[in-house]
């Protein structure tokens, strides 16, 4: 069975309508899984039992399973791990910023793109996640923090270009006047630069931010650290990028993890301002969050603004990204592994 909540309100209208119900009734269904947010059919109280009964015989209900929420000390951001229906598991994190909450979710169980400092890829792709599955992450935190969510950003476990029908799908759903009606200007998508999918998602007429993961200022560098540059090259990516601030009108992130002694020198700073100038976009500079499986270490703060203050007096937009829940497995896929290695060693 497809789940209710994967379900546009037109799709949703189309099959009630076949169930002999009236058109308003698929609106009513509609707001409540939405905006209501309800854990089950059973909670939609101006339903009739007898359609609430045929719609738990037609749909799958989507819901997540809290295994672990962890807060930090430091600025109250607070990671999840969910279960899924089949018993794996995905994370998400909720922050808070003075411009209202924001909440990274994943869009995948897993990884296959092997970036070498992210830890979501460690152990490969399980499978990728429904937009119900990606929706109700949001869902879920909504109902445990009692906080509206005003930002969304699709950059924790695995790749959403390589999801990409259930990506469209998710942002649709997300951004629809009938249900939590998030402005598609305040949702953000991330690739690691599936160059293809990039300009199908310029033609989609979402306005969305898009987030390219660069992290070095070569084609060299950039395969040591990404594979995916085996496939496209920077300039392939750039160009993809040009064309979606074409279509959409929206500047592009490109994202760089600073890493010590592999991509932070003053050389490299001074090769990406050249790469980068003329595009329209900004860089957002980001502390690589180290893990135990890579000998990889962040940048010193001295290294990280001499880096910004080098791409600064060159003329290109940069931000450092303000560090969210470091004292709490914060980077993408470590808290899931974590509990893995513990849940196995429980069991040996």
């Amino acid at each position: 069975m497809d789940d209710i909540k994967n379900k546009y309100l037109s799709e949703l209208s189309d099959e009630l309508k076949e169930l002999g119900e009236p058109a308003f009734r698929s609106k009513q269904v509609f707001k409540w899984l939405h905006e209501k947010n309800v854990k089950s059919i059973d909670e939609m109280s101006d339903i009739s039992k007898s359609l609430r009964e045929k719609l738990k015989e037609k749909y799958d209900f989507c819901t997540l399973n809290v295994v672990r929420v962890s807060e930090s000390k430091i600025d109250s951001t607070k990671k999840f791990l969910f279960e899924t229906h089949d018993g794996n598991y995905i994370e998400s994190v909720w922050m808070q910023y003075k411009h209202g909450n924001s909440v990274c979710i994943s869009s995948q169980i897993g990884c296959r793109m092997g970036c070498r400092f992210c830890a979501s890829t460690l152990d490969g792709l399980v499978r990728s996640l429904t937009a119900a599955e990606m929706l109700e992450q949001i869902y879920e935190i909504t109902r445990i923090t009692g906080e509206r969510v005003s930002n969304v950003v699709v950059m924790g476990m695995g790749e959403p270009m390589d999801n990409y029908d259930n990506l469209i799908r998710f942002v649709k759903l997300l951004t629809c006047e009938e249900g939590l009606n998030i402005s598609a200007r305040n949702v953000t998508v991330s690739t690691c630069g599936i160059v293809p999918k990039i300009r199908e998602f310029a033609n989609e007429g979402l306005p969305v931010t898009l987030a390219l993961s660069l992290h070095a200022p070569n084609d060299e560098k950039r395969k040591a650290l990404m594979p995916i540059a085996n496939s496209f090259t920077i300039k392939e990516c750039l160009e993809a990028c040009d064309y979606y601030f074409e279509k959409t009108k929206r500047r592009v992130s490109f994202e760089y993890s600073l890493v010590s002694g592999v991509n932070d020198n003053d050389e490299e700073a001074e090769e990406l301002s050249k790469l980068l100038k003329g595009h329209n976009g900004h860089v957002n500079l980001i502390p690589v969050n180290p893990i135990k499986e890579r000998d990889y270490k962040r940048s010193d703060k001295s290294r990280i603004y001499a880096f910004q203050n080098r791409l600064e007096k060159n003329g290109i937009n940069v931000t450092i990204r303000r560090e969210m829940g470091r004292d709490i497995d914060g980077a993408c896929g470590q808290l899931r592994r974590k509990h893995t290695e513990e849940s196995a060693g429980v069991s040996k």
